[in-house]
């Protein structure tokens, strides 16, 4: 079944206001290196909420406005918000739409449960070349109801593709276990960066 144009397009007013709201704030002082190296990649993200109610309009989307908040005080650039259903058409359509001809970080909220229509894992699976495992694995360790996420994490071409949970304080949760990481993780993806960072004995004219 393929992505139907009024789930493509429609964005919540709350997203939109998160949006107009979070453009332009400066990151937190140190966030997310306290004592790190120069960025050689822009950090740019977009944000994909997978929601039944949300896309019908009967719910409204908290944990998409606060992963971009999230990700603005980070240093990010949330450049798309976007709301599907739950399903495997639905999900894998948004994300082969969102990682074509970017590079960044996508992030989804929603859909990584244990209801039939929670697809979200097994959609995005269909649209990264690699999995990166070890970011699942941290974001489950987050709190002890972590092991209920399904949540998967890889590479599409130049984009890292992160699961998160449907609540909005799961979803902040599990990117706070990742935020340290991602910026260095793009870099070398991108090929900008060193494949260790400083902080582990890496240089970022070097690759070890």
């Amino acid at each position: 079944m393929a992505l139907g144009r009024q789930h493509r397009s429609r964005r919540d007013p709350t997203v939109e206001a998160t949006l107009r709201r979070t453009r332009g704030r400066q990151p937190r002082a140190g966030w997310p290196f306290e004592s790190s190296y120069d960025l050689l990649v822009e950090l740019r993200a977009k944000v994909l909420t997978v929601s039944d109610g949300v896309s019908a309009g009967v719910r409204s989307d908290l944990g998409g406005p606060a992963l971009a908040a999230r990700l603005t005080q980070a240093g990010y650039d949330v450049v798309e918000l976007r709301i599907v259903p739950d399903g495997l058409d639905s999900v894998a359509d948004a994300l082969r739409e969102m990682t074509a001809e970017f590079a960044g970080l996508v992030v989804t909220t929603g859909g990584t449960g244990f209801s039939p229509r929670d697809l979200t894992p097994e959609a995005t699976m269909t649209v990264i070349d690699r999995e990166a495992p070890g970011f699942g694995e941290v974001m489950r360790a987050t709190n002890r109801f972590g092991p209920l996420s399904r949540a998967r994490c890889g590479t599409a071409g130049r984009c890292v593709v992160v699961n998160t949970p449907g609540s909005p304080r799961g979803a902040v949760e599990s990117l706070d276990a990742l935020i340290e990481m991602l910026p260095h993780a793009l870099e070398v993806l991108t090929g900008e960066g060193a494949v260790h960072p400083p902080d582990t004995g890496g240089r970022i004219a070097t690759s070890s």
